[in-house]
């Protein structure tokens, strides 16, 4: 994909729904009673694999443009699939499926691609094992063979690493479990399991302490949903008009979800122009408007220390992390990225791919175990750049590539289409030259 600077960003634009409400929204109205339509369904690759996963358990699954309608299958009514349940790219249909296949009479094995295949997956596997289930994998990695049991045994699990992925599959499991299964997380991760668990109306405790409590085995009637705008794709437009002088966007109908919205709360901190409006509820969700106007440009260029990111902020923006560093080379005194080491186990190698593209761009980047540090105030050059495969390289580098001297080119590009299949298009329609 070629990339020719831009002058500004102008605009008003929805875009798809939320990517991690639409994974939980699936698999959790595959599990009712009754039939759920669930409206503004991310289109992304990933959800895609769930779906294709639910069908092969035998879940009724009917799509109507961006709409689906699911007939659950309630408590009992899953069936083996005489396939694998193959995942793609997605770790997050790979590990609250498996949460789900645990507590069944039947084995299933997942699978995935390549870059899903040489994720850890030992994570989810302890307290799977602990509750019951057998699994087997090849060193903590996929394909797992996951063979259930029912019921599962209640647990008290305290997350060795920050995961909604991990804490979704142990409340999900536990759906099935004999008694009560609690979730113990020291830092707090994004919260949508819990919050459509609620909306179809399972019964949660969670507690100030960071307890997350579920009684099983747990029946539940099904229920329709709207899914809201992906805040995390909206992140990579919203960056695009913060850097662009004299841009002016506004984001509607956007999740405001406040395990998610870190990233804009970090560029009001560093006096970007950003105002939230049309604050509403849907669906057991926050949801509104993100206005934006481009003037990180015009913050005093005095010399400042660089901005620490790191310790319970890197859950909240483990997603944007990659976009932070493209928006620190634009920042008073840069930013430094600590304390993220999980970084290294997404779909590429997220600090090393950043930093490998940031200095092809002609920015100063230091690479750490656990992080990386970008010098602020630099203006970029256009420049080679590769995706590695990962959907938040490609479209961090297209920001970084607006903001460019020349044109860039984006090795890989396509790999959008795992989160955000009409990014460069939607993103185009925004730009004026």
């Amino acid at each position: 994909m070629k990339i020719t600077p831009a002058r500004r960003i102008r605009g008003r634009v929805q875009v798809p729904g939320d990517k991690s409400i639409s994974h939980r929204a699936a698999i959790i109205a595959a599990l009712a009673n009754g039939t759920s339509r669930i409206t503004n369904l991310s289109p992304s690759e990933d959800c895609a694999a769930t779906l294709s996963c639910l069908r092969k358990l035998g879940v009724s699954i009917q799509s109507e443009g961006s709409s689906v309608i699911a007939q659950g299958a309630g408590e009992s009514g899953l069936r083996a699939s005489n396939e694998p349940l193959y995942c793609g790219n997605s770790g997050s249909t790979m590990r609250m499926l498996a949460g789900v296949v645990a507590g069944q009479e039947f084995s299933s094995t997942l699978t995935g691609d390549d870059s899903l295949s040489s994720r850890p997956m030992q994570r989810i596997i302890e307290p799977l094992q602990l509750m019951g289930a057998s699994i087997g994998s090849q060193n903590g990695k996929p394909p797992l063979t996951v063979k259930g049991s029912k019921p599962l045994n209640p647990i008290r699990y305290e997350l060795p690493v920050a995961s909604a992925q991990v804490k979704s599959c142990v409340l999900l499991a536990g759906l099935n479990a004999n008694g009560r299964t609690e979730v113990i997380e020291r830092e707090e991760t994004r919260d949508h399991t819990e919050r459509m668990l609620k909306w179809f109306g399972v019964p949660l405790e969670a507690s100030v302490a960071g307890s997350i409590s579920i009684d099983g085995p747990r029946s539940f009637a099904a229920r329709d949903v709207h899914v809201p705008g992906d805040i995390s794709s909206a992140a990579f437009l919203i960056a695009a008009a913060a850097l662009l002088p004299e841009s002016k966007l506004d984001v509607e109908n956007v999740g405001l979800n406040p395990t998610r919205t870190m990233f804009v709360s970090m560029l009001r901190s560093l006096g970007v122009m950003i105002e939230v409006t049309d604050e509403r509820d849907e669906c057991n969700e926050p949801v509104g408007r993100i206005r934006v106007q481009g003037n990180l440009s015009d913050q005093p260029p005095t010399p400042v220390d660089s901005t620490l990111v790191r310790g319970n902020l890197i859950a909240r923006l483990i997603d944007e992390l990659p976009l932070l560093a493209v928006v620190g080379t634009q920042m008073p005194g840069g930013i430094e990225i600590r304390d993220a080491a999980e970084l290294r186990r997404k779909e590429s190698d997220r600090i090393s791919t950043t930093v490998t593209n940031l200095r092809a761009m002609g920015a100063e980047a230091e690479e750490f175990e656990d992080g990386l540090r970008v010098q602020g105030r630099t203006q970029l050059r256009g420049a080679m750049l590769d995706s590695y495969g990962d959907h938040r390289i490609a479209m961090a580098f297209a920001v970084a590539a607006l903001t460019a001297e020349d044109d860039s080119e984006i090795a890989g590009a396509e790999a959008v289409g795992v989160s955000f299949p009409e990014f460069f298009t939607l993103l185009e329609s925004l730009v004026e030259r």
